[in-house]
C-alpha cells in the first residue's frame, strides 16, 4: 500500500502499533510502544514542535504510534531519547491526511465491501439541496457525518468542498473506498458521537439522512448531533419528517447555535427537511 506515512518520517515503510484509525486515542498503544526495545528512533513534530508520532527500529522493521489523539508520555520521551533519534516536522493537516490514509488502506485490503448501496437518483438530490443551502465550494473543509458508501462525500467533492468523511461500518467505508467515492485521505472508521477526540472543528459539516429519531433512539442521535456542533461552524442536517426537525432544533440551540428548517420539495422521504444551523 501507499506509505506517506513512511515518506514523511524518511522511511520506506512503517506499521502502526494501534491497530485501527479509532485507536488513536488509547494511551494502551502509548506504554505498548514506550516498552519496545529499539536501536533506532524517530519523532514527528508539528509546525507548533508538539509531538505527532514517534516510531522505533526493531528487527521486524519500524513501528511507530500516532499521537495526533492523545499525548506521549514521559516514559515513551525517555525511550525515544536513550536511542538518540532523530526529529522530523511536518505540517499537523498533512500528518493527518497521511494517518487517515494509511488506515483507511488497511481496512480496505482487510474488510470485505458491503453491496452496493447507491441509488444514482440520491446523487442529484443531494447536489442540489446542498448547492441550495451553501452554493459551490472554495476548497474548504466539510465533514461527511455517518457518510455509509460516500454519496455524500462525492457530493462535496464534485460542488468544490474537501470532504471528510465518518462512520463506524467498516464494510460501507470499504465499499465507498472500492468505488472512488470515498478517498482514504478524507476518511475516519469512527464512532460519530466521537468525533471531537479526532478532529479539529472544520468549517462545515452535514448529517444527511439523519434518523429515524425516536423516543429509543433519541439519545444516539442527541450525541451525534452535539458532536457534530462541536466540530463544525456550520451544519447541515436532513431528516425525513417534521417532528423530528423539532429535536435537531431543540440540540442546536443547546449547543448555543441559531437555526433554520426548511422544507426540501426536491426530496419527500430522505432529506424532506434541511436543518441549518450556525455558529452566532
Amino acid at each position: 500500500m501507499p506509505q506517506k506515512a513512511a515518506e514523511i518520517l524518511g522511511l520506506d515503510a512503517v506499521a502502526f502499533i494501534e491497530p485501527s484509525f479509532a485507536a488513536l486515542t488509547d494511551p494502551l498503544y502509548t506504554s505498548l510502544l514506550a516498552a519496545d526495545n529499539g536501536d533506532e528512533g524517530r519523532m514527528l513534530v508539528d509546525e507548533n514542535e508538539d509531538p505527532v508520532a514517534v516510531a522505533f527500529h526493531e528487527k521486524a522493521g519500524w513501528i511507530a504510534g500516532s499521537f495526533l489523539c492523545r499525548p506521549p508520555s514521559v516514559d515513551l520521551i525517555d525511550a525515544f531519547e536513550q536511542v538518540n533519534g532523530e526529529i522530523y516536522q511536518e505540517n499537523r493537516a498533512i500528518w493527518a491526511a497521511a494517518i487517515r490514509e494509511y488506515f483507511s488502506l488497511l481496512l480496505k485490503q482487510e474488510v470485505p465491501p458491503a453491496f452496493e448501496d447507491l441509488n444514482p437518483v440520491r446523487k442529484g438530490i443531494l447536489s442540489d439541496a446542498i448547492a441550495g443551502v451553501w452554493g459551490k465550494g472554495t476548497g474548504e473543509t466539510c465533514i461527511d457525518c455517518g457518510c455509509g458508501s460516500g454519496v455524500g462525500s462525492l457530493v462535496l467533492r464534485e460542488l468544490g468542498y474537501t470532504p471528510l468523511s465518518f462512520d463506524n461500518d467498516p464494510a460501507l467505508l470499504s465499499l465507498g473506498l472500492e468505488k472512488g467515492r470515498l478517498l482514504p485521505e478524507e476518511t475516519m472508521c469512527i464512532d460519530a458521537t466521537q468525533v471531537a477526540a479526532y478532529t479539529e472543528p472544520v468549517p462545515k459539516a452535514i448529517g444527511i439522512m439523519m434518523g429515524e429519531i425516536n423516543t429509543f433512539s433519541s439519545e444516539m442521535w442527541h450525541a451525534i448531533a452535539a458532536g457534530l456542533f462541536a466540530v463544525s461552524r456550520e451544519t447541515l442536517i436532513t431528516v425525513g419528517t417534521e417532528p423530528e426537525t423539532h429535536r435537531i432544533e431543540e440540540w442546536a440551540k443547546e449547543a448555543g447555535r441559531s437555526i433554520e428548517i426548511r422544507e426540501n420539495t426536491g426530496d419527500v422521504f430522505y432529506d424532506h427537511w434541511l436543518c441549518v444551523a450556525k455558529e452566532p
